[in-house]
């Protein structure tokens, strides 16, 4: 009865497939799923440092360097220094990048309606709450 890792696992599968098809339909192939935290968080944020973005999307700072720089070479975010610390980079959206968001919006949509569909509202609540819990 111990297969909660399994399904999550399972569930973070089928999300990351529908991501990649849906990029692919856009024609954002180069984009990985993974790359989705650090667009978003620089959507709602504006500008973070390498710092702050390793902290909200729970990666270590050699993650998302590496996150950070394949997104620098397609030109969805730029990187430069900080104005008040010498060693730290500040990373933003590109005009590119800003473009894509509506079309992440839409995937990100598309992608809760696909998980959430089978559940009630109720079931969904209960269950990001189980997982919150198991998470503690």
């Amino acid at each position: 009865m111990r297969k909660m890792l399994y399904l999550v696992s399972r569930v973070h599968e089928l999300g990351n497939d529908y991501i990649a098809n849906e990029l692919k339909k856009r024609g954002a192939e180069e984009l990985a799923p993974s790359h989705g935290d650090i667009l978003f968080c620089l959507h709602q944020k504006g500008q973070l440092t390498m710092k702050e973005i390793a902290e909200m999307i729970h990666r270590t700072r050699p993650t998302v360097t590496a996150l950070v720089s394949k997104l620098e070479k397609l030109d969805y975010v730029r990187r430069k220094a900080s104005p008040t610390d010498g060693r730290s980079a500040i990373v933003e959206l590109t005009e590119k990048g800003s473009a894509f968001m509506p079309a992440f919006e839409e995937i990100s949509e598309g992608l809760n309606q696909m998980l959430y569909a089978n559940l009630t509202d109720g079931e969904a609540r209960q269950l990001e709450s189980l997982l919150e819990k198991a998470l503690k």
